[in-house]
């Protein structure tokens, strides 16, 4: 029984989940003194990070830690305060898509200095230019394994395809 509380695959897993923790901590002050939440900078990476700057709905839910109702939620939000705009999609009428405005871009483009000075503090300048890029893989495969979905959207392709996809994730 010992032998189980030793497990490396424990170890693995609350390592990742430690990380993780300590970054998002380090992250939410520096995104709070740009008036967003870690929700809403992760929506706008991803929309502006898509082609044309939007995602349907659905695919938005899929790529971030959102359910579709608490992206909805969110994108509400965000269009209210003038960083999104949604339109309706011309093919499917149950479906809209999320994009960036231009203040969205702008409020983004102002934040980013600051938090990618945080990532190299913390996270990237902790690793060789070579340890990166393998981490980088082993991230994308795991991701893809657990979150196939992650890649929705990507490249104006609307069904998840995560073998297709992930070259461009």
């Amino acid at each position: 029984m010992a032998e189980l509380h030793e497990d490396p695959r424990i170890t693995a897993v609350g390592l990742l989940a430690e990380t993780v923790t300590g970054l998002s901590a380090r992250f939410a002050a520096q995104l709070a003194g740009h008036k967003l939440s870690a929700v809403e900078f992760e929506v706008l990476m991803r929309l502006v990070r898509s082609p044309g700057h939007e995602l349907r709905m659905t695919d938005l839910a899929a790529q971030t830690s959102l359910s579709t109702s608490g992206v909805t939620r969110v994108v509400d939000r965000m269009e209210r305060d003038g960083l999104l705009r949604r339109r309706a999609c011309p093919t499917d009428r149950r479906s809209s898509y999320a994009g960036v405005t231009g203040a969205g871009v702008t409020r983004l483009t102002e934040t980013l200095p600051g938090h990618l000075a945080l990532i190299e503090q913390w996270f990237t300048g902790q690793l060789a230019p070579a340890e990166l890029e393998e981490f980088l893989d082993y991230l994308r495969r795991i991701r893809d394994a657990v979150n196939p979905c992650a890649t929705a959207g990507a490249n104006g392709n609307t069904e998840a395809d995560p073998e297709a996809e992930a070259v461009n994730a």
